[in-house]
């Protein structure tokens, strides 16, 4: 048994632990949020939607520690073929024409044969920042001119934040800022950055200008949606059906009080839309009260707390970017979800990773879990580091000599 479990667990042991304990702990409030679906939906059961939810976190599992023994050396190259087959799901995503309350809902796609969707978005983010990664590192010791980004850096980034942004804008802006973050990291010139930057906030402006000012040419446009929810989050308005959302988030937090009602009590996730996804965290802080609240936040910090150890030990410079490309996002996503139920951030539509339900967020999320834990195994120690130099340089000295 130890052997099995050697052999399974061949990563940072403490990330491991970390995520494990967030698999664990989603398996209760994704049991209490599954009768919310089941009313929602007013079709299958409680079991069944747990069960299914289950099923995706078994996959899940299976995608990370099956993850883990890749060499992240190779995870470059398989980003690199995967780009255009994301940008090609991207645009099948935004064509299908999927529309909620008259607006853009074109976020997943449907594989025919196969019983459920997929969130391109989600992938597409995943494969764009180990991309990234993986060119930024074959230019460490070029002199970067701009016409020649253009093709590797500037178009990859502007067609899939821009077929991203139409359906999905928290989405889009997230990516955004981490893909600025990332560049920045890997030492992006910074003038080529600003000037990016700039052009993905004009694009971004004329989208927004031609959406209010001539809605026939986007009829299902979201951008009334984006600012309703920020209008709402800086002028929260008394009429409780306009704030349905976060007003029933706070008093689910409040109702939480110290220690909360216990599992599955949550009074709330039956009336609060999107209780199993956007805002779980609420439903966890109801049932487990501030120190279930803070236990997740914990295990969050302690996470990124790896992912930053893990970067700065590995000895490559694509482990360290690949590290944050992979690693930060989660922790990002993580706390405007968490920013979102308590109030801090206007509504995203962001999920808590490892814990809110849906398939492809899970997955990925374990994904991205499966390449940190490949970069660590392959963590070398400093002796050994300077011991290989020194046998390097004193082959040297005697190849002269």
């Amino acid at each position: 048994m130890k052997n099995f479990l050697n052999q399974l667990f061949v990563g940072d042991k403490y990330l491991i632990a970390f995520v494990m304990l967030l698999a664990v702990f989603s398996l209760l409030p994704g049991y209490s949020a599954s009768s919310s679906i089941e009313y929602a939906a007013q079709s299958g059961t409680v079991m069944g939607q747990f069960g299914k939810q289950l099923g995706f976190l078994v996959i899940g599992l299976i995608i990370l520690f099956g993850m883990q023994k890749i060499d992240y050396r190779y995870i470059g190259g398989f980003a690199l073929l995967a780009l255009p087959f994301v940008i090609i799901l991207l645009v099948l995503t935004l064509l299908q024409g999927n529309t909620i309350d008259g607006v853009n809902a074109s976020r997943w796609l449907k594989i025919p044969g196969i019983p459920i969707s997929i969130q391109t978005s989600t992938l597409a983010s995943l494969v764009l920042m180990v991309y990234l990664a993986r060119q930024l590192t074959k230019i460490r010791n070029e002199k970067v001119k701009f016409k020649d980004t253009i093709v590797r850096f500037i178009l990859p980034i502007v067609v899939v934040v821009g077929l991203i942004f139409p359906a999905n804008g928290s989405t889009a802006i997230i990516l955004f800022a981490m893909v600025i973050m990332l560049l920045f990291l890997g030492g992006y010139p910074m003038q080529h950055l600003i000037g990016l930057g700039l052009l993905l906030v004009f694009g971004a402006g004329i989208f927004v200008y031609v959406a209010l000012n001539h809605s026939e040419q986007l009829p299902d446009s979201r951008v009334k949606t984006w600012m309703n929810r920020i209008e709402r989050f800086q002028n929260p308005s008394e009429d409780t059906f306009a704030n349905w959302q976060e007003t029933n988030a706070k008093a689910a937090i409040v109702e939480g009080g110290g220690f909360g009602k216990g599992p599955g009590k949550s009074a709330i996730k039956h009336t609060l839309p999107q209780a199993s996804s956007d805002f779980i965290y609420a439903v966890i802080v109801e049932e487990y009260g501030l120190f279930g609240g803070i236990g997740i936040l914990f295990l969050f910090t302690s996470i990124l707390i790896r992912i930053t150890l893990i970067a700065t030990k590995i000895h490559t410079y694509f482990g360290t970017l690949l590290t944050f490309a992979v690693g930060i996002p989660i922790i990002f996503q993580a706390m405007i979800n968490m920013g979102v139920a308590v109030g801090f951030f206007p509504t995203t539509g962001q999920p808590l990773p490892m814990i809110s339900f849906g398939g492809t967020s899970l997955w990925i999320t374990c994904l991205a879990f499966g390449i940190l834990l490949s970069v660590s195994r392959q963590i070398i120690p400093k002796e050994q580091i300077m011991l290989e130099q020194k046998i390097q340089s004193d082959a040297v000295i005697q190849d002269i000599a």
